[in-house]
């Protein structure tokens, strides 16, 4: 073997080797004493173990790639840093899963760092703590995170739900299933399909129209491919079905099929993913029957749903703040007091005379205000806002009642202008479609 000792950085030290050096058989956790870095080379010069030396060689010297041994410091750290890796300094691991990520972090959100070949041996450094990852039917899968290194020098963490952990102490570390496989091209575009977390086409459209419904967002609709499982899974307002598979494949262009299954997607734009499967294949949860092939759009969003139901939230908050500064007590000649509080609570007294043709005769006088309303363009231009109050009843159920509303704060008294909206007027997106045609309108007046 040659050594290269040119533009080398004399470092003496000493190291623990992380994976064998399968040449002088030399098992990973080894204790080695390190000479020299070679950052030309990217190796490390170490000293070989007398018990691992050829009988009669004079060679005591070896070459260890840089990724493949961490240099500790003194003799006695090193030997405590081994003690501690003991656990796992044997443990390598066969991918059962063509295609498993190995991730920046410990988490199924966390960014790609490399994509496993179904066979391929990676080194386990150490479990980690992380967030679980998740099966198809919402429940954490069994397994653990693990620091690992790639035969190449590549690490991160996986998961190991679809790896098969093994001991190795001599001989040829690569399984066979891996020789025999010829090395598969890198696929830039369905790598970059994975990387991104594709949604409900509904989320993209409320996005561009502004109205964004917190409660569907909060359900994550989407599309997972299910690197870590083996398992993609739709879930959708009205179906959810998950499809095992054993790899992605390439379907020409800019397509995939998901091997095992109905299952394949196309990536129609940057932003736009279109998948296909038969209905009756995979593990249907709802919606689904026969034979029939479904197609369904996904997006990708420049901002993450958590992210966007944030902003939402906080939008809505400033909307009610304005109502609250102009108040927060408000009275009217006909239809009594409205008091309203800092966390969106209301308490009405007096509306008796909106009963039943607005406010239906269970309601009680206090609830919660929401501004969960949007409004056309046409509407948008003569008033303020909508929103929602959610009165208690008196069996247990909220009654919501609509308005649209006009804030007030020139001269005079100031105050707010109520309209009433009936729920045939607002449409499945909680967009206000028109006034109604004879509206009873309410004047609020600010008090003390």
């Amino acid at each position: 073997m040659s050594l290269c000792y040119v533009s080398c950085r004399a470092g003496p030290g000493w190291g623990v080797l992380l994976w064998a050096a399968e040449e002088e058989g030399i098992p990973s956790g080894t204790v080695l004493q390190v000479y020299i870095k070679s950052n030309i080379e990217k190796v490390w010069i170490v000293g070989i173990p007398r018990a691992y030396r050829m009988p009669d060689s004079k060679n005591t010297k070896t070459e260890i790639p840089l990724s493949k041994l961490e240099l500790i410091g003194s003799r006695r750290a090193a030997q405590k840093w081994a003690k501690v890796f003991s656990k796992y300094a044997l443990v390598y691991a066969e991918t059962l899963q063509d295609g498993l990520p190995i991730r920046d972090a410990p988490d199924n959100g966390a960014r790609r760092v490399y994509r496993l070949r179904v066979g391929e041996v990676i080194k386990i450094i150490k479990p980690v703590d992380g967030n679980p990852a998740i099966s198809t039917t919402g429940d954490p899968l069994p397994g653990e995170w693990f620091k690992v290194l790639t035969e190449d020098g590549t690490g991160g963490y996986c998961f190991s739900y679809r790896l098969k952990l093994f001991d190795h102490t001599t001989g040829p570390l690569n399984s066979d299933s891996l020789r025999q496989q010829p090395e598969e091209a890198r696929d830039p575009e369905l790598e970059n399909v994975l990387s991104k977390i594709w949604v409900a086409e509904i989320y993209g459209v409320m996005l561009d129209e502004g109205n964004i419904d917190i409660e569907t967002f909060s359900k994550h609709w989407g599309f997972l491919p299910g690197e870590e499982t083996g398992v993609a899974k739709i879930s959708l307002n009205d179906i959810d079905i998950s499809f095992p598979y054993s790899a992605i494949r390439p379907d020409g262009g800019l397509s995939w099929y998901f091997e095992g299954s109905s299952l394949s997607m196309r990536l129609r734009s940057p932003a736009n993913l279109s998948v296909q499967f038969n209905a009756d294949d995979g593990n249907t949860g709802a919606g689904l029957s026969g034979g029939s092939r479904r197609t369904v759009q996904f997006v990708n969003l420049p901002t993450s749903l958590d992210d966007l139901i944030v902003q939402e939230e906080t939008r809505r908050e400033a909307l009610f703040n304005e109502l609250y500064i102009e108040g927060p007590t408000f009275s009217s000649a006909s239809y009594g007091r409205l008091y309203l509080n800092e966390k969106q609570d209301f308490l009405w007294e007096g509306f008796e005379r909106l009963i039943p043709s607005v406010i239906p005769s269970p309601a009680l006088g206090r609830g919660r205000i929401e501004m969960r309303l949007f409004l056309p363009a046409n509407l948008a231009a003569r008033y303020n806002g909508a929103f929602t109050f959610r009165f208690k009843s008196i069996n247990g159920i909220d009654i919501p009642v609509n308005f649209l509303y006009t804030i007030d704060s020139g001269g005079g008294l100031g105050g707010i202008r109520l309209e009433y909206v009936p729920d045939a007027n607002i449409d499945s997106n909680n967009r206000v479609i028109n006034r109604d045609s004879s509206p009873v309108i309410i004047y609020f007046y600010q008090t003390d």
